[in-house]
């Protein structure tokens, strides 16, 4: 299987590359991460002028009619560069659930064009990774439905306008059938919101929902249905932050080694220690690794292979692993300075934990992947 990028994908990546290049260097980060949003509202811009947001939605929307394998390009390269802006989360979660519920909301328009901003809010505080563990629930009534419940950990839940929300019209706690998903406007009374800073400089919040009125026109896609429409958005979305930490593991495996050619201990570079040359040969076999599961887990997804949910869940659990033992040798190597605020090997580190932890965690990932892959 050719494996190369195609002609537009190379002008995406090289795009991407020379902006984080040439407008977004580390110190500037640093300074967006303190921040009360975590990012820039005008590298926002940017890239929406640049036509980055529309690359994951279809034609009919007035998207770019990107796949999985574009979108994977791009979250690599924001991975090398640690990108702060919601891409995730506005464009790739909840900006997907808009797009394929068919509502035709105009609010889908303005997330392209880099003007609004929303976020998915499906985690409960017992949920732990589940999504279809759902508590909050939706009670219809004569205007529409009555939205109680609480969600954490929402991605960009702080600075988001707009939350596609899942509730429980059905069923019972656990079940995949009774769930719908309906687009609530932040601001709306009963809305109340918690920020909460990421240790990798994000921002996420818990979101608290009282009594909230939405009209029948909020729910998205068919109601007790809507696990069927967030299931494919949620692997597709494992697959972008698979690609978003295989660039964090490149830039720590290529930043360690040219250390190692730099510092100086007993009159010769570290690299030329066979101990640590050893290490570093690890450290690149397991971004290898990684980004082969990666490839997999992409092609089985494109293809529509019966074994992709499980091919995802295991990408997730290697990329895990190999993620944290990648970033242990990287601070190691590097000794002290490795962990403190100025050096960006650090923050690199923290970005891959938490990445690590989105959609379920390496271990939790091999136990989806054993219970998938085995079932029966």
């Amino acid at each position: 299987m050719d494996f190369s990028l195609s002609e537009e994908q190379a002008l995406l990546k090289d795009s991407v590359s020379k902006y984080i290049n040439n407008d977004y260097d580390f110190e500037q980060r640093r300074e967006l991460a303190a921040t009360a949003d975590g990012f820039s509202t005008q590298h926002w811009s940017s890239f929406a002028e640049l036509g980055w947001l529309t690359i994951p939605f279809s034609e009919d929307v007035g998207g770019f009619g990107g796949n999985v394998e574009d979108t994977a390009v791009l979250m690599e390269e924001f991975g090398k560069g640690l990108v702060l802006e919601p891409f995730l989360a506005t464009v790739l979660l909840a900006g997907q659930v808009i797009a394929r519920s068919g509502t035709g909301d105009d609010r889908l328009a303005d997330i392209m064009a880099g003007t609004h901003q929303s976020a998915l809010a499906v985690q409960e505080r017992q949920s732990r990774q589940n999504f279809q563990d759902v508590l909050t629930t939706a009670t219809a009534d004569a205007g529409g439905y009555t939205l109680n419940g609480s969600k954490v950990l929402v991605l960009n839940g702080g600075a988001a306008e707009s939350l596609v929300v899942s509730a429980r019209t059905s069923g019972g706690q656990f079940d995949r059938a009774g769930i719908s998903l309906f687009l609530v406007d932040a601001g709306a009374t009963g809305v109340t919101k918690t920020p909460i800073p990421m240790m990798d400089g994000g921002r996420a919040a818990n979101i608290q929902l009282t009594n909230v009125a939405v009209a029948a026109s909020a729910l998205l896609g068919p109601v007790d249905d809507g696990w069927s429409l967030l299931e494919p958005i949620i692997q597709e979305a494992s697959i972008a932050v698979g690609a978003e930490a295989v660039g964090v593991m490149d830039v720590l495996y290529r930043k360690t080694v040219e250390y190692s050619q730099n510092r100086q201990q007993f009159g010769v570079p570290i690299g030329s220690f066979q101990a640590l040359q050893h290490r570093m040969v690890d450290m690149f076999m397991a971004a290898e690794q990684s980004r082969s599961m990666l490839y997999r887990a992409i092609c089985e997804y494109q293809q529509d292979d019966s074994d992709a949910g499980a091919t995802i869940a295991a990408m997730k659990s290697v990329i895990g692993r190999h993620g944290r033992h990648i970033g242990q040798e990287a601070i190691q190597i590097h000794g002290g300075m490795g962990m403190t605020d100025e050096l960006d090997i650090g923050h690199y580190v923290k970005r891959g934990m938490v990445l690590n932890q989105l959609f379920g965690d390496a271990n939790d990932s091999l136990h989806r992947f054993c219970t998938t892959a085995y079932a029966g």
